[in-house]
């Protein structure tokens, strides 16, 4: 099976500084994929090349078996790779329901079915009872949702998610395991999460990615990965 996304070589050099260097990575359609490392390891510079918010300065990313390296952001949104930045980005003036009629309309969705389009996505994203409230008296956690449902509105296939949990209570980061789970597994959406949460991302029960300075430094399930001595020595900074 073609992967949805294929990364070969993906590096980033900001004058004397390299971020990235020598990333592979590949994404199949309807998977997770947890992305952790301590702060500094490349982790938002990884995801920033992809949704295309920076250019690579070496290397090639594949979506469906397209080039897609030199798209832009609006490109790549296009195609339905779309990110959400750890601080939510929605618009506070606006309800609930009016900031997902946005991301509706400009996905092109026609006329007639955007409604219930509005409805399926504010349900999705556990924001029906609160359709009618503006986003400005919502919580944090409430925010959070709201704007996946902005990428959901939008039509994203590739989830770009960075601290999906931020700010959120025990029991709105369980809801929200669920809810990645539920459009991976069910509506075969993919997504790329970036999260400094142990809990959450062991209950994603999806493969995990470590990075370090900039480079993947292995691969595995949460078992692995957690009991890895060097992944640990890393998060310590004794490597």
């Amino acid at each position: 099976m073609t992967p949805l996304l294929t990364v070969q070589n993906l590096t980033k050099r900001f004058q004397g500084l390299v971020a990235n260097e020598g990333v592979n990575f590949s994404l199949s359609e309807g998977e997770i994929r947890s992305v952790i490392g301590p702060n500094g390891a490349g982790k938002s510079t990884f995801i920033s090349m992809i949704s295309g918010h920076l250019s690579p300065s070496e290397g090639q990313i594949v979506f469906r078996g397209k080039d897609i390296t030199a798209f832009d952001v609006q490109r790549r949104a296009r195609l339905g790779i779309i990110r959400k930045f750890q601080t939510p980005s929605v618009f506070l003036s606006l309800t609930a329901r009016e900031n997902i009629e946005l991301a509706v309309i400009a996905s092109g969705t026609p006329s007639t079915k955007q409604n219930g389009r509005i409805d399926e996505v504010l349900d999705l994203v556990r924001m029906t009872a609160l359709a009618d409230s503006e986003a400005a008296i919502l919580s944090h956690g409430q925010r959070q949702w709201l704007e996946i449902g902005l990428l959901l509105g939008a039509r994203a296939q590739l989830l770009l998610l960075d601290e999906p949990t931020a700010g959120m209570t025990a029991e709105e980061t369980q809801a929200t395991v669920q809810l990645i789970r539920y459009l991976t597994q069910e509506l075969r959406l993919s997504a790329i999460i970036i999260e400094h949460d142990i809990n959450f991302i062991r209950d994603l029960k999806a493969p995990i990615t470590v990075l370090h300075l900039g480079k993947v430094f292995c691969e595995g399930i949460f078992e692995d990965v957690s009991a890895d001595p060097h992944v640990r020595n890393i998060y310590l900074g004794e490597e």
